[in-house]
């Protein structure tokens, strides 16, 4: 077992390790800079369309889509993710969180909108999309090998980021607090996500569009009910944050030794990790979506980044 951890370990530290998180924000950046900072110009204009009507064609709801991708985000990595990030880059790696969001939600944006440029439908009418259809479809029959890649990894991706660790941190939480066994939290997160699973995309959506507000808005109130009993503390947190994103500042009592490049690396890790942008996991349920333009989806999708990191992240 633990030979297997420290595979494990050696190649987590490769696939988060400086090249992968540089190409992921390079490309952040880039498209940012192509799109004229218009994630950031437009995110009225998204809030928008996500609460305005519904229009075009597609499988389930814009909202419900953004609801679906969402689900997959708002969890972990808002919680245990922010507290690794703090505790082993330092306070400065929530503004590098912040940073790579913003840079991020243009990353969204491009996915949902190739999403929908390049989604079919299937046997049954319902439309379906997401990297592995736009990479042949837009890149051409050459490039089918990396779409039959990234179906494969992505399907892996879902065992390990997408669930191994959230049932992990979801049974170690009730086995400390309350003493229940972790295999029973485990068979019974198992039967709930095979019976919504199974009902297909429609059945996902209509769950995650239940739940992910109420989960969403019920966590944010109670970290604002703490944050407002610790008002005072407020403004020496926040200047301490970004004295120790540019300085290397460490805060005291276990922050000590914390560098500019352990708060970069770790807030990008984090960040990317929390929201997915350039996973490729959003844009395949905001390829069901019921749109008439990929732009309008894409302007929606973004803010599931912005939702994600700029405002849970913060709040944890």
């Amino acid at each position: 077992m633990e030979q297997a951890v420290t595979i494990l370990k050696q190649i987590s530290g490769f696939l988060w390790g400086w090249p992968a998180l540089i190409l992921i924000a390079g490309t952040g950046i880039y498209l940012t800079l192509i799109l004229r900072f218009l994630p950031i110009r437009q995110l009225g204009f998204g809030f928008k369309q996500m609460f305005g009507p519904q229009t075009g064609v597609g499988t389930i709801g814009a909202g419900a889509a953004l609801a679906t991708s969402l689900s997959a985000t708002i969890g972990t990595g808002n919680i245990v993710g922010v507290a690794t990030a703090i505790h082993s880059g330092g306070p400065g790696a929530l503004v590098w969180m912040w940073l790579i969001a913003l840079v991020g939600m243009a990353t969204k944006y491009a996915e949902a909108v190739l999403a929908v440029q390049y989604r079919e439908k299937d046997a049954a009418g319902q439309y379906v999309g997401g990297p592995m259809y736009y990479i042949q479809n837009g890149l051409g029959r050459n490039w089918r090998w990396m779409a039959i890649a990234f179906a494969i990894f992505g399907m892996l991706a879902g065992f390990g980021i997408g669930n191994s660790v959230q049932a992990n941190s979801v049974a170690h939480g009730l086995q400390d607090s309350f003493g229940l066994p972790a295999w029973i939290t485990g068979v019974t997160l198992a039967v709930l996500v095979g019976l919504v699973v199974l009902g297909g995309m429609k059945r996902i959506a209509t769950v995650a569009t239940f739940i992910v507000p109420f989960m969403a808005l019920t966590y944010l109130l109670a970290g604002l009910v703490v944050l407002v009993d610790h008002a005072e503390a407020l403004p020496a947190a926040l200047a301490l944050c970004f004295e120790s994103a540019f300085t290397g500042t460490a805060a005291a009592g276990g922050f000590a030794g914390a560098l500019v490049k352990e708060a970069i690396r770790f807030g990008i890790a984090r960040g990317i990790f929390s929201n997915e942008a350039g996973l490729g996991s959003a844009p395949i349920a905001h390829a069901s979506a019921n749109t008439d333009h990929p732009a309008r989806q894409g302007s929606i999708a973004m803010l599931g980044t912005f939702i994600d990191t700029i405002i849970v992240c913060s709040i944890t």
